[in-house]
């Protein structure tokens, strides 16, 4: 059953706090340290090359990078491809469930650091499975590290399968078959990888038996590719959430059913800023989409690659954004509460939390 998006409060008369008496010096620490959720996350992209490298030497695989520094030096790109191919060579040290486990460890210590309460992982297993890797590997991997965090970190979180949209939709159905088995591990489905060329509509079947299976549905849209792509995923995939749609507001009417209907859209500005959507993240929208009334959420997704986790994408933006203050900063962090998976329950819980912070500032 569907847990409903709730309904946006009234603007500023229903902040829990005085907005105006808030300095922008103090932003920088409000951002840090209030309670937020993260739902467009990579977890193959949290993976650093302090870690590549040391399960390279655990499982014995030779990389084609002499050091880690040689190999951060070449996450310089030009577009998402470029950073993919990188993606997935160094995806490639990951053969056990303990490598897998390992690396959502790291992942989660640094949401926790990051007062990050809930996160919400994409995983490709195509990424892996391809190259011999079983599916029960990745999900066990992941599956545990997800328990240890919640048991040692409080960091509750849930995973969400992708299918890599470069591939056939026969090859997403496979997938899906091997994955149902763990059925129980994962709570939705997502489509991402190269964009341009493999609009959402190539997925339809799938997308419509994983609705008739239960799962949450999301897909990558918007990014690279035109707003048609949004619209696609909403009326043909009938997915929940948006992930990126920054280019939605190139079209007045979508941004008007986006609004209406409190779309979610999982914004990453360090991702779109290094993959050259916008040249600068001064250039950066997430301030038009608040003002539009969009359900905007700030994300990380591939941390790794893309220079910081999700208080970086915080302080970053807002720092080149004057118009986002203490107040848009609310906003995201109950919008992300808002947009996720978890029960009704559990979101009131995180937004009473969320306001008690801002009440104390």
């Amino acid at each position: 059953m569907n847990t409903p998006i709730a309904a946006a409060p009234p603007a500023a008369a229903a902040l829990p706090f005085d907005a105006a008496r808030i300095a922008r010096g103090a932003l920088p620490a409000l951002l840090r340290t209030m309670p937020k959720a993260e739902l467009h996350i990579h977890i193959e992209g949290s993976l650093e090359p302090e870690l590549i490298f040391a399960l390279a030497r655990r499982n014995g695989v030779a990389l084609p990078y002499d050091c880690v520094d040689a190999l951060r030096a070449a996450y310089a790109f030009a577009d998402l491809q470029s950073f993919l191919d990188i993606y997935y060579a160094g995806a490639s040290v990951l053969l056990k469930e303990a490598d897998f486990f390992d690396m959502a460890m790291a992942y989660f210590r640094r949401a926790a650091a990051d007062h990050v309460v809930h996160a919400e992982l994409f995983f490709d297993p195509q990424t892996h499975t391809d190259r011999g890797v079983p599916m029960a590997t990745v999900i066990g991997g992941l599956a545990r590290a997800r328990e240890a965090a919640q048991r040692e970190l409080g960091v509750s979180s849930e995973l969400i399968l992708c299918f890599l949209r470069h591939l056939s939709e026969e090859a997403a159905f496979e997938t899906l078959e091997q994955a149902l088995p763990h059925r129980g591990h994962f709570i939705g489905i997502g489509l991402d990888s190269s964009e341009r060329g493999h609009p959402p509509e190539k997925f339809a079947r799938v997308f419509a038996r994983c609705r008739e299976l239960g799962l949450r549905l999301v897909a990558h849209a918007g990014e690279e590719g035109p707003p048609a792509y949004v619209w696609s995923a909403l009326d043909v995939l009938k997915v929940e959430r948006i992930d990126h749609g920054v280019r939605s507001l190139e079209d007045p009417a979508l941004v008007a059913r986006l609004a209406a209907g409190r779309v979610p859209l999982t914004v990453c500005p360090l991702s779109n800023v290094k993959l050259r959507v916008f040249d600068t993240m001064a250039q950066h929208p997430l301030a038009a989409m608040l003002d539009a009334g969009l359900c905007a959420t700030v994300n990380s997704d591939d941390p790794a690659y893309f220079g910081g986790y999700l208080n970086q994408n915080f302080t970053e933006t807002f720092e080149a954004l004057p118009a986002l203050g203490a107040a848009q900063a609310y906003r995201l962090a109950r919008n992300s509460f808002e947009a996720s998976f978890a029960s009704a329950a559990q979101k009131q819980r995180w937004c009473d939390a969320l306001d008690a912070h801002f009440a104390g500032v």
